[in-house]
């Protein structure tokens, strides 16, 4: 990717889920704001053209770094994104399962507290609605040998749009060097940092 150094490189984006339930799997960066999202769809993943889309991960021990950047038809609002993240079960899901390509939307996470949600719905402990006290403020869960004190769970929805990925690679830390994107990444936002 020629002209990477000069591309601004944003971050200000929750994490990464994986959608594994449509013809291709999902990478789904995260935000806060359905407006957010939409904006930066707008001004910027919207002009990427798809065959230049390159999705990095980089692993660092239980850690790995998301890179995704592109070429663009407006250079002028151009981004590369990047985060570290955990290594999770979903991250190796997808690891494992995405065949060399992917689709490409971005999506909005909420959390989501007992009065927020319908009598089926899950808690983070795993545990449904009706399993949680009823009338306290703490929501705790009535199961045996559970400890959550507090009925909580999450949404995320995704927006319609999307772009298909087919440069997908996993890098450990010592690969980079061969990789611009990656290696532009970690040597503006790790390297330099640290010097």
């Amino acid at each position: 990717m020629s002209g990477q150094s000069t591309i601004p490189w944003f971050s200000d984006f929750l994490g990464v889920a994986y959608r594994y339930y449509d013809l291709r799997m999902n990478v789904v960066p995260l935000f806060s704001e359905r407006k957010k999202a939409t904006n930066l769809w707008n001004e910027t993943i919207r002009w990427w053209s798809e065959h230049s889309i390159k999705i990095r991960f980089v692993e660092t021990g239980d850690d790995y770094w998301f890179v995704m950047g592109a070429e663009s038809q407006r250079p002028q609002s151009n981004k590369s994104f990047f985060k570290i993240l955990p290594k999770s079960e979903h991250y190796e899901r997808f690891k494992r399962g995405h065949g060399g390509e992917a689709f490409l939307r971005l999506g909005t996470f909420s959390k989501k507290y007992k009065k927020d949600v319908k009598d089926n719905a899950e808690c983070n402990c795993g545990h449904i609605k009706e399993d949680h006290e009823e009338g306290s403020d703490y929501d705790a869960c009535l199961m045996e040998d559970c400890e959550c004190k507090k009925f909580e769970t999450f949404q995320v929805i995704l927006l319609k749009k999307k772009k298909t990925i087919t440069d997908i690679e996993f890098l450990q830390e010592s690969q980079v060097k061969d990789d611009p994107l990656a290696w532009n990444c970690l040597y503006v936002n790790k390297y330099q940092k640290n010097e």
